[in-house]
C-alpha cells in the first residue's frame, strides 16, 4: 500500500477508484467505507489517499475484494422501469420490495445503482457494473439532464412556469427546471414535461408544491442521452447494447470498452434472461 507520491508508480491507483470498478459501490460510496475503518489493505486499515497496485491485498468487512485492471473490468449497464412502490436500496427493514430485486443476478460483480427514485416515483433507472461510470453520470460536476413526465393537480399559471424557470428557494437551496413544456390533461389535472439538472431529493416534486401545486404522478422518461424505450413495460429491465453503453460512456468523457468475454455458459444464461424479458414485455 503505497500513500504518497514518490512511493507511487504508474500502475498505482487511487484505492476508493480500485473499489468502484469492482462493483461494490460508486466512488464517493467507497471513500464514506474507508473513513469509516470499513477497508483494509495487506491487513492494514486503509485511509483515504491510498494508493494500491495489483499486488496488494484488499478487503471490505472482512471479505477479500477480487479486482481488475482497468482494462480488464467489464462496463455492463441495464435500464430498468421502476414502478411505483420501490425503493431504491439492496435491503429494506421494513421489508418493501426494492429495484434490486428484479434485477438479474451477478458472480463477482454486483450492480450499482445510478443516482435514486423515491418510492412515489415510476420510471427510468440505470444500474452498471462500473463503479466509475456510476461516479461519473452522479457527478454534481457532470450536469446531467433529468427529464420527468409530471402529472398536477391545480391551476397552473404563467406565473409558477416562470418563477420554476428562473428559481425557487429551497430549503436547501435554489432550485430551477431548465424547461417546461405542457402536454395537455383533464380536468383539474395537467401533464407536463420538465428537465432537471439535479437530483436533490423530491427536488420536482417540492419545485411544484412551492407553487401551491400537488404532484399526483411523477414518471423520470430520460437521464441524458438516455430515454426509457417505450415497450420496457414497469417492472422490466434490458440490456444496454454495446454502441450504447460506448456512446454514454463517451457523453460523461470516458473511453469506450470492448464488449465483455461471456464465456458459453455465461452466454446461454443471458441469452435465456434476454428470452425471458422480450416474453414478459409481450404478454
Amino acid at each position: 500500500m503505497t500513500d504518497t507520491p514518490e512511493n507511487t508508480t504508474p500502475t498505482d491507483e487511487k484505492l476508493q477508484k480500485v473499489l468502484a470498478r469492482a462493483g461494490i459501490g460508486s466512488r464517493r460510496e467507497m471513500e464514506r467505507w474507508i473513513a469509516a475503518g470499513r477497508v483494509t489493505v495487506n491487513d492494514e486499515v486503509a485511509k483515504l489517499g491510498d494508493r494500491v497496485s495489483w499486488r496488494d491485498k484488499i478487503s471490505v468487512d472482512g471479505k477479500p475484494v477480487q479486482t481488475q485492471s482497468s482494462s480488464d473490468a467489464q462496463r455492463r449497464v441495464l435500464i430498468y422501469n421502476k414502478p411505483e412502490g420501490e425503493i431504491v436500496t439492496r435491503s429494506d427493514p421494513e421489508g418493501r420490495p426494492t429495484v434490486f430485486d428484479k434485477l438479474p443476478r451477478l458472480k463477482g460483480e454486483r450492480w450499482i445503482a445510478i443516482g435514486r427514485l423515491d418510492i412515489n416515483t415510476a420510471g427510468l433507472l440505470l444500474f452498471t457494473t462500473d463503479g466509475e461510470l456510476a461516479n461519473a453520470l452522479m457527478h454534481p460536476s457532470t450536469q446531467i439532464e433529468r427529464e420527468y413526465a409530471v402529472r398536477v393537480m391545480g391551476n397552473v399559471t404563467m406565473d409558477n412556469v416562470t418563477a420554476m424557470h428562473e428559481g425557487v428557494l429551497l430549503e436547501d437551496g435554489m432550485a430551477c427546471f431548465t424547461d417546461i413544456q405542457e402536454f395537455g390533461g383533464e380536468g383539474i389535472n395537467s401533464w407536463y414535461h420538465v428537465v432537471i439538472m439535479e437530483g436533490r431529493n423530491r427536488e420536482v416534486r417540492r419545485l411544484w408544491e412551492s407553487q401551491g401545486l400537488r404532484v399526483n404522478r411523477l414518471k423520470r422518461v430520460r437521464f441524458g442521452n438516455v430515454f426509457l424505450p417505450p415497450s420496457l413495460r414497469a417492472g422490466m429491465w434490458m440490456e444496454m447494447p454495446q454502441p450504447e453503453v460506448n456512446g454514454l460512456s463517451q457523453f460523461v468523457g470516458m473511453r469506450p470498452k470492448k464488449a465483455p468475454r461471456r464465456l458459453p455458459k455465461e452466454q446461454e444464461k443471458f441469452d435465456r434472461q434476454q428470452r425471458r424479458q422480450r416474453t414478459r414485455r409481450r404478454v
